[in-house]
């Protein structure tokens, strides 16, 4: 009673208990997203071999494939267009994937350690435990998402110029906003598990198919039907063609033979007899066209936006069932 006395005292004048014990659960609430999201935060920033290899594996593929392939890519449409062009927008939505997914197993040592039942028990909501992983998760792939932008003001990516500043900020948000759902889905899987070693076997086995099914490596063109039927079905195909669609804006890629035919002179064009341009007319037809982007850009927004969704109310229950 002496504590509830105690307690009315502070609450201003003309203010009910009713909005005083609000606002004090919403400032309870916020300050336990902020300390979980900082100490995840912090930790990831004070572990440097984690931060250099995650910024190491996205350039070995990005350099090795992408010189790789781009024998290849010519064939298939790319034109002299570099490969690792059409590739760093992927390798990004990748460094973005596995970054946050893998930082949820955070939450593995936490209940190993004894911290999380400390937090789930405490005044906190869990709503608010669940926030501030998401949130700590998505943080650490934006901060390597924009680390790896920088490659692109490089002259063997896209160059320095205004374009493409004006494209390394407005993929920033896009980054952030798929980093929310894929951490959204690893803390989901993670608040569910309860060994550290199953864990990445678990997240291999979800995340690889994920991966190789997004477009990021490859173009997402004449396959087989039930592999279309997936990257349909696939959120991070979604991701990687709005990443795609804004870094590869004024870029055109066409095929090797369209730029071949393109370069012959209009007098000699205009010597050739019909016949032989209504063979031109289909071989450039015919010639393999590369898709910059599938999608429309509203519906890339809107199926990763209500995937994030989804996954921080899939996270956020999980957290709630926890004992």
């Amino acid at each position: 009673m002496a504590e509830t006395a105690e307690s009315t005292r502070d609450i201003p004048e003309g203010e009910s208990v009713h909005e005083y014990l609000h606002r004090t659960n919403a400032r309870r609430a916020l300050t336990g997203t902020y300390i979980v999201w900082y100490r995840d935060l912090k930790r990831f920033w004070r572990d440097t071999p984690r931060r250099v290899g995650a910024f190491v594996q996205p350039l070995v593929y990005l350099f090795l494939l992408g010189t790789g392939l781009q024998a290849a890519f010519k064939v298939f449409g790319g034109s002299n267009v570099k490969y690792i062009k059409f590739m760093f927008p992927g390798i990004l939505g990748m460094t973005v994937l596995f970054t946050s997914v893998f930082s949820a197993i955070s939450i593995l040592w936490d209940r190993e350690f004894g911290f999380l039942k400390e937090v789930l028990v405490s005044p906190v909501p869990r709503t608010s435990v669940a926030i501030g992983k998401i949130l700590g998760g998505a943080s650490q792939a934006m901060i390597q998402g924009v680390i790896l932008l920088i490659l692109m003001f490089f002259p063997f990516m896209y160059g320095f110029s205004f374009d493409t500043l004006g494209k390394a900020l407005l993929l920033i948000p896009l980054t952030l906003l798929l980093a929310t759902g894929m951490t959204a889905i690893g803390v989901a899987i993670a608040a569910n598990m309860k060994s550290m070693e199953g864990f990445p076997m678990i997240m291999n086995l979800f995340l690889m198919p994920l991966f190789f099914l997004s477009g990021a490596m490859f173009p997402l063109q004449g396959l087989p039907g039930w592999m279309t039927v997936l990257t349909r079905i696939n959120p991070l195909a979604y991701g990687v063609d709005m990443l795609r669609g804004v870094a590869l804006k004024g870029i055109v890629l066409s095929s090797t033979s369209t730029s071949i035919i393109s370069k012959v002179p209009a007098s000699v064009l205009n010597s050739i007899p019909a016949q032989a341009k209504q063979q031109i007319s289909k071989l450039m037809s015919a010639a393999p066209k590369l898709q910059v982007q599938r999608f429309p850009m509203w519906l890339d927004l809107t199926v990763v936006f209500g995937f994030a969704a989804v996954g921080i109310a899939i996270a956020i229950w999980q957290f709630n069932r926890q004992e």
